[in-house]
């Protein structure tokens, strides 16, 4: 079985997100939504509100599940029978920097593979940074989230 992990904040989830999950969806035979809960990292949006985002777009799908994690993101992929991590790329500075990350991550367990995938054209631009700064600034950010996601 081909189990997967798309770990991230997702503070908030975008369309780009929801666009890779729809690829991995029919690449993997499970697709695993993880919100990182880091208690270092600053949210805007509640752990509640993004997870129950992360399962509104699960549901669109019968192989994709939304989960909560703490700890390294290799020992979830053991725990949930994952062999690869999913990243999302849109540029190069986010290539060296999830390219650190895969490096760190097969040095800690050699059986993980990241699996890099290049963003749609059409999401290259959106970040969750760029939303939060819409949001923060009363502009309309709900066109950039998941028509799935009904705040």
């Amino acid at each position: 079985m081909k189990n997967a992990i798309f770990p991230g904040s997702f503070d908030p989830i975008t369309r780009g997100h929801e666009n890779i999950v729809w690829r991995a969806a029919s690449l993997f035979d499970m697709v695993y939504l993880c919100l990182g809960m880091n208690a270092n990292k600053n949210c805007l949006f509640s752990l509640e509100s993004r997870l129950a985002w992360l399962e509104a777009v699960a549901q669109q799908f019968d192989n994709v599940l939304a989960i909560t994690y703490e700890g390294l993101t290799v020992d979830l992929c053991e725990k949930v029978e994952a062999k690869y991590i999913i990243r999302g790329i849109r540029n190069e500075g986010d290539f060296r920097y999830e390219n650190d990350i895969a490096q760190t991550n097969k040095l800690l367990n050699p059986s993980i593979e990241t699996v890099f995938w290049a963003t749609a054209p059409e999401f290259s631009h959106l970040s969750s940074s760029i939303v939060r700064d819409i949001y923060k600034n009363n502009g309309n950010y709900k066109q950039f989230l998941p028509d799935i996601i009904d705040e």
